[in-house]
């Protein structure tokens, strides 16, 4: 349901939410705003076609989320606790969605909450907020709506994940391309993204003749971005920071360009200003790639992951450096049996998103016309079809090229049938509970409420409301 005014929300609301002028909220029945009214809210947070009522209905959305205990919070100081080894032996997933995100996101909080887990991270790449159609505010909007209507009254991580410079696009224009990043930091910090991977590696040149000098750009520009990202940070918040040395799909890392990054980007964070915190994780590069290698057949390539260079380069990571140890991207299509060994090795993120994109479109009960209908815009799109490398089968170019469906088709995807959407997030909550329980994080919530001190941020009341 689409509300055309202020008034039909303020209607549609009545002895559920009591909205103060002073822009307090209330709840009044909490039930029927979890069973009954959420859904709607959300759906007007992300496809009202008029911008006040879709602000109003996000700003809604975060100020009962703050009232429930679903805060929007930074994961640093956890992470601090881990660099000082008083933490260990799991590993905190973040989260990548790309399509249904409201309905994933109450896949996972389902699978939290009956797990008594807390340490876990939704987030979205700089390239995903594109192809999927999905601003941050948006984002946030989704998973908070997701919070309030499965009861989960804890801290929220969402998270900024590869906030990179486009290396091609750097060359034509430095200044433009750093100054749209940084847009796209404060565009995150406003919406509740209160933990941002920083990815300069794509400047990493290794024609460079030493280590330094191949990380230096690297090293420049995260320091540059980490000071921006602490002058914009609401007060009482330490955003967490992390750098890359690595990009993924590319040579494995070393614990020699470990340390060129780290002492060249804290070296040039001190010159930034006096007592500014640094990063708080370090992603490397051991193997894997994003989404995974497909062969002709559209199934995926085994991948072997480097987890002894991964093990080295988390315990360099705390020991050396007080980081809670390094991360991994890409690894959501690795066979199971290889999850419960990131633990074991001391990392301390693993990233995951693409397996949950393929269970959606492999689902059994997902519409054939429907994804026919998708692939054929895929096959026809005259910016997508130039992904089409020679030599690939369709099979592969379609795995490849999927992903730029749920942008196009994000209100098609919303739309699904309730079965079908429930049968697929009963499919996710099973694979979330899962991980959850390989990487160790089942009953974090003690975890997370012995370290995290949620600050819930003050929002201005949208125009002229309430």
């Amino acid at each position: 349901m689409l509300y055309h005014a202020k008034e039909d929300l303020l209607d549609d609301l009545k002895g559920v939410i009591d909205i103060q002028k002073n822009g307090v909220v209330k709840i009044i029945d909490k039930d029927s705003l979890r069973n009954k009214k959420i859904d709607a809210i959300v759906y007007n947070a992300v496809f009202n076609k008029e911008g006040a009522l879709k602000d109003t209905a996000r700003w809604l959305i975060r100020n009962v989320a703050n009232t429930l205990g679903a805060v929007p919070s930074s994961i640093q100081s956890l992470y601090v606790a881990m660099g000082r080894k008083e933490y260990k032996g799991f590993t905190v997933p973040a989260i990548n969605i790309r399509g249904l995100t409201h309905d994933v996101s109450c896949s996972i909080f389902r699978a939290a909450k009956k797990n008594h887990v807390g340490a876990f991270i939704f987030e979205i790449a700089r390239s995903e907020i594109g192809y999927t159609d999905q601003r941050p505010a948006e984002y946030t909007a989704a998973i908070l709506a997701a919070a309030i209507k499965e009861g989960y009254e804890w801290p929220v991580f969402i998270q900024g994940d590869h906030f990179q410079i486009n290396a091609k696009k750097y060359e034509k224009d430095k200044d433009g391309e750093i100054n749209t990043v940084k847009k796209l930091i404060k565009e995150a910090i406003d919406a509740g993204f209160y933990n941002i991977d920083i990815d300069t590696s794509t400047l990493v040149d290794l024609n460079k003749p030493n280590l330094t000098e191949q990380q230096r750009l690297n090293f420049e520009f995260a320091a540059e971005f980490t000071a921006y990202i602490r002058s914009l940070e609401p007060t009482g918040i330490t955003v967490s920071v992390g750098g890359e040395i690595g990009e993924v799909g590319k040579k494995n890392s070393t614990v020699e360009e470990l340390r060129a990054f780290m002492d060249g980007y804290n070296n040039t964070l001190a010159m930034k200003g006096k007592g500014l915190k640094g990063i708080s994780k370090l992603s490397v590069q051991t193997g894997t790639s994003h989404g995974g290698v497909p062969l002709p057949d559209g199934t995926i390539a085994k991948v072997k992951l480097d987890f002894e260079t991964l093990k080295n380069l988390s315990r360099v990571a705390r020991d050396e450096y007080g980081l809670s140890g390094a991360v991994q991207h890409g690894a959501s299509t690795l066979p199971p049996d290889a999850f419960d060994k990131f633990p074991e090795t001391g990392t301390a993120e693993v990233h995951l998103a693409t397996e949950f994109q393929n269970m959606i479109y492999e689902s059994s009960v997902f519409p054939q016309d429907f994804k026919k209908e998708i692939y054929d815009f895929l096959k026809n799109h005259p910016d997508i079809k130039k992904e089409w490398k020679e030599g690939d089968t369709e099979e592969q170019f379609l795995y490849k090229a999927r992903k730029n469906g749920f942008g196009p088709f994000k209100e098609r995807f919303w739309n699904l049938s309730a079965d079908v959407r429930k049968k697929i997030g009963d499919e996710l909550e099973a694979k979330f509970e899962f991980l959850f329980k390989k990487l160790n994080v089942i009953h974090s919530k003690e975890i997370i409420n012995k370290t995290i001190k949620p600050v819930e941020v003050s929002l201005p009341n949208p125009p002229s409301f309430p």
